[in-house]
């Protein structure tokens, strides 16, 4: 049986790593500062690199089930995806969190199906996109919305890490909430100010996250957005 693996590994070292090892070295030599944190989901047809067209040592990433963001305060014990964002924001500096959902995402379709009783850890970890789905029967207009409010849920998540929201209030991490359509080939990023999600072709930015600056009660907020961003929330 050939091993495929085997080859691929090889055809790195052959044909890829001679024209990057001396950007490989001064990451070695200078360590690694990357300025985005991508929480992207694990769906192999997800490709930040593609995507954000970046290389080695501009991206810290961390991928899982849904591209879900855990409670600050834990979920049942050790979580590496907070311990990165932690990880990210204070020991790399990050000036950009990226939350990256997509289409006929696996995670947000399973909210609205019996999941094994065999995937216990599978199970817990939804509970942490279920806001985000609709009382209705699925289709696909109401999975593309599921996978758009997940994206703002998490956002609305992370704003609970204390490291954080004080870097977003002090600007000095910008959020970012994503939506890739992989049959248009197309990103849709959050507007916090208009409350939608806005194709990345005729956009003027890259997604905005939670800022002070916007009015909660001007009546355009997506339905996810925490009023405790803004002035006179809850803190």
């Amino acid at each position: 049986m050939d091993d495929h693996l085997l080859e691929r590994l090889r055809r790195f070292h052959n044909d890829y790593f001679p024209d990057y090892k001396d950007k490989f070295q001064r990451l070695v030599e200078q360590g690694q500062h990357p300025t985005i944190l991508f929480v992207g989901c694990s769906d192999s047809r997800l490709v930040p690199y593609m995507l954000t067209g970046t290389g080695p040592g501009e991206l810290f990433i961390v991928r899982n089930v849904g591209a879900l963001v855990p409670p600050y305060n834990g979920l049942h014990g050790l979580h590496g995806t907070a311990a990165a964002i932690e990880y990210a924001v204070l020991n790399l500096h990050v000036s950009h969190i990226i939350v990256c959902g997509h289409s006929h995402c696996g995670a947000m379709k399973a909210l609205y199906e019996e999941i094994s009783p065999e995937a216990k850890n599978l199970q817990a970890w939804l509970d942490l996109a279920r806001e985000a789905a609709l009382p209705v029967q699925v289709s696909e207009e109401a999975l593309r919305r599921t996978e758009q409010r997940s994206v703002v849920l998490q956002l609305e998540r992370l704003m609970d890490y204390p490291m954080v929201r004080q870097r977003v209030e002090r600007r000095q991490i910008s959020l970012h909430g994503w939506h890739y359509v992989i049959e248009e080939g197309e990103v849709y990023v959050f507007d916090v100010k208009s409350g939608r999600f806005v194709p990345a072709s005729h956009a003027e930015h890259s997604g905005t996250g939670p800022y002070h600056d916007v009015d909660p009660d001007n009546g355009s907020i997506f339905n996810e957005v925490d009023a405790s961003w803004y002035p006179g929330g809850n803190s």
